[in-house]
């Protein structure tokens, strides 16, 4: 028996939806914020984005602990800002790709890629996802806010 490529992609399709359906193995859940080594958002001060409307890389000598990371700042004094309010400067999405999270997955972040949004932050992958996420900033944080935090696993 001849299959068409038509009839071939579908039984690839179809054994796919069963697999889906079989028992999968357990993985750890994902930290709440992006981090490496401990260090959340790639050691980039938070509170900068909105003060310098740019990144600007944190430092060991100013960090804040929150949410399962250590924080870095440039100064003593965003330091102190964010411990007063650290949801006021945190991204949302925990630091992943804001794009990827109103997509349903998580992605890495780079420092480069960001928004401020009605006084929120939000990273992004890369300079491509930001242009995609700018596409429909609204569309995409109602999306993003329905996955999260469901795909941390």
């Amino acid at each position: 028996m001849t299959l068409t490529r038509r009839q071939t992609l579908g039984l690839f399709a179809a054994a796919g939806t069963g697999l889906a359906l079989t028992a999968r193995p357990a993985f750890a859940r994902e930290p709440d914020v992006f981090q490496k080594q401990g260090i959340a958002i790639n050691g980039t001060d938070a509170v900068a984005y909105f003060t310098d409307a740019k990144p600007v890389a944190g430092s060991a000598s100013h960090t804040v602990d929150w949410n399962g990371a250590t924080w870095q700042f440039a100064s003593a004094e965003n330091a102190a800002t964010f411990g007063a309010n650290p949801e006021a400067y945190a991204p949302l999405f925990g630091g992943y790709c804001a794009f990827a999270a109103s997509r349903g997955y998580l992605a890495p972040t780079i420092p480069e890629a960001w928004t401020v949004y009605e006084n929120r932050l939000y990273l992004n992958a890369n300079l491509r996802a930001r242009e995609l996420w700018l596409q429909d900033v609204p569309g995409n944080i109602a999306k993003g806010k329905a996955n999260w935090p469901g795909i941390l696993g």
